[in-house]
């Protein structure tokens, strides 16, 4: 599903956010990758999601060389990605409904298909009742919930989420990470960025750990030393 072959990115100004960075993720694994804050996590995340590009090396994604995706595939491409952001990033001037539905008018499904979809995505999440209530009146684990409808609501086989608990405590924390193994257990391939060590041990999965930019780890052991930051 993933796999990086010496990968680096190299910054404007000369810092390397990524150093010859080697992993393979098959279909279907959910995966943690953690760091101290500035280890590479999100720029990681970004390149998978080709919100950046690798300074040298190759990337491939289910079948896709990113090298080779031109500028009028991307978004045939990015429809098969899910992305969860800690910030959330909702439009607070469109309803909850509205935020959600977004990839699938973009994609040009019908309008049937939008509001089967996207009402589907928004009970996955437990906030169907919600649905034409503004972002800026949900809590932080609300707004959080819809970010994660909108990254589900295209069924994408791969999903990646960026410190998606950051803000939330930890009972919010754990309703998010059960809806994370739940689309696991459909098959859905995830890789979750995460500088929160005690829940990645709860979780019992995989963690690839990173340390100014380079790959040091690939276990669920041995994160002795690095200390967590959100990035």
């Amino acid at each position: 599903m993933i796999e990086f072959e010496n990968v680096s990115k190299r910054f404007p100004g000369g810092h390397e956010g990524l150093v010859d960075v080697d992993f393979q993720i098959d279909h279907g694994e959910m995966v943690f990758i953690t760091g101290h804050s500035g280890a590479g996590k999100s720029t990681l995340l970004r390149i998978i999601g080709l919100l950046e590009h690798c300074t040298r090396g190759r990337v491939l994604v289910g079948g896709y060389d990113l090298a080779g995706i031109s500028r009028m595939q991307v978004p045939y491409y990015r429809r098969k990605v899910g992305m969860i952001f800690q910030d959330h990033r909702l439009l607070n001037d469109r309803i909850v409904f509205d935020n959600v539905a977004m990839p699938l008018v973009v994609a040009g499904a019908t309008h049937q298909e939008v509001g089967r979809r996207t009402r589907a995505a928004l009970d996955k999440v437990g906030l169907l009742r919600k649905e034409r209530c503004y972002p800026d009146v949900l809590s932080a684990g609300e707004q959080q919930r819809v970010g994660i409808a909108r990254a589900i609501v295209a069924r994408p086989p791969l999903l990646l989420a960026d410190e998606p608990t950051g803000n939330l405590d930890p009972d919010l924390s754990r309703e998010v990470m059960a809806l994370f193994e739940e689309f696991n257990r459909v098959g859905v391939t995830l890789l979750v960025a995460s500088h929160n060590y005690e829940m990645i041990e709860d979780m019992e999965r995989r963690v690839l750990t990173l340390h100014e930019g380079r790959m040091v780890a690939d276990s669920t052991q041995d994160r002795e030393g690095y200390d967590g930051e959100s990035e």
